[in-house]
Parts: C-alpha cells; sequence; structure tokens
C-alpha cells in the first residue's frame, strides 16, 4: 500500500506529514522535527517573537527539546527547562507530577523536573513550548508541573494544534493539523 501524505506550508516551507493510524482507529498526520533543523530553525524563528515576553521557556522531552533550544537561542534566552519522561540521577532532589495518557503514548506518564530546573522558573513568566498539541494531556503536565515549581503560566505555544485542539483560546499555534 502506497504511503499517504499530508503536506502543510509554513509560510514558504513545505512539510510532508506521513498519515499514520493509532490503536484507536484515528489517523494522524505524523509531525517529527527529530533531525530535521531545516524545519525545526524555521518554525522556532516563527514561534519566538510570539515568546518574546516569557522570562523562561520549557518543554517536554523529547520532540520539543530542539525547538525549544532554538526558540530560546532567538530570544537571547542561555537555560531552558526540560520535564523529563524518566528521573534520571541528577534529579534527586526535584519534583514529578502525573500525566493523563496522550493521543500518542496511549498511556499514564509521570515528568520529572531537577532542583536546577525548579529554580529556573520559580516565580518567572514562563512559556510553555512544545510540537503539537492534540488531546492536551501533556500540556496538562507541564502546566501542573510548572506551577508546582512555582513558575507562573505565561504563554503555551505549539507548532501545530491538533483536531479540536485548534478551537483552544489558550494557546498559540503556527497551523490547525487536522484528524484523519
Amino acid at each position: 500500500m502506497e504511503q499517504e501524505f499530508y503536506t502543510i506550508d509554513f509560510d514558504g516551507f513545505e512539510a510532508n506529514l506521513p498519515i499514520l493510524p493509532l490503536p484507536s482507529g484515528i489517523k494522524i498526520a505524523f509531525f517529527n522535527l527529530h533531525g530535521d533543523s531545516a524545519l525545526t530553525e524555521h518554525v522556532a524563528k516563527q514561534l519566538a517573537p510570539k515568546l518574546a515576553d516569557c522570562e523562561v521557556l520549557i518543554t517536554a522531552e523529547s520532540k520539543g527539546l530542539q525547538l525549544t533550544h532554538c526558540i530560546a537561542r532567538e530570544l537571547n534566552q542561555r537555560y531552558y527547562a526540560v520535564a523529563r519522561k524518566s528521573k534520571k540521577l541528577y534529579m534527586q532532589d526535584g519534583i514529578s507530577v502525573d500525566i493523563e495518557s496522550s493521543i500518542t503514548t496511549g498511556k499514564e506518564q509521570k515528568m520529572y523536573l531537577s532542583k536546577h530546573d525548579v529554580e529556573l522558573l520559580k516565580g518567572k513568566k514562563v512559556g510553555i513550548v512544545d510540537d503539537v498539541v492534540s488531546t492536551g494531556a501533556s500540556l496538562s503536565g507541564l502546566e501542573a508541573i510548572v506551577e508546582k515549581a512555582g513558575g507562573i503560566i505565561h504563554k503555551k505555544a505549539f507548532v501545530l494544534a491538533e483536531g479540536e485542539a485548534a478551537n483552544r483560546a489558550d494557546v498559540i499555534y503556527l497551523k490547525p493539523l487536522p484528524l484523519f
């Protein structure tokens, strides 16, 4: 069977997203920034001005990492926080939150934040960054960990808003992405 694709245009930069079935029966156009430096740089430059009034950024590993790195560089922010999905050795004195299952993971998870990143967020206007918002499960986890760290959720920015997430008034995104 021939692979189907959904093409999305980011103001002159096209990305062909493979349409993949999920176990639930829904098909998604799979957006993956991993390994695509040109696309990552392009969308980061489009998102950065929308986050210029944030004092610090946070993302969840792993698909938001390089995007957040590029946005932080554009904003001249040396550090950004990373919510991990497993507890690393250096995170023994950090915090954690439980998160619901997302559209792609299909199972409950935890998010962990190191003490360094907790201190980075405390009392600051925080910009949450990730590649795609869909069900909002990962976003809820990031919101919970920012609040637990004492940060102030200022903006929530994504490259794509999938399905009903495109109707959310509380998120910033570059393009809507349909479900199939």
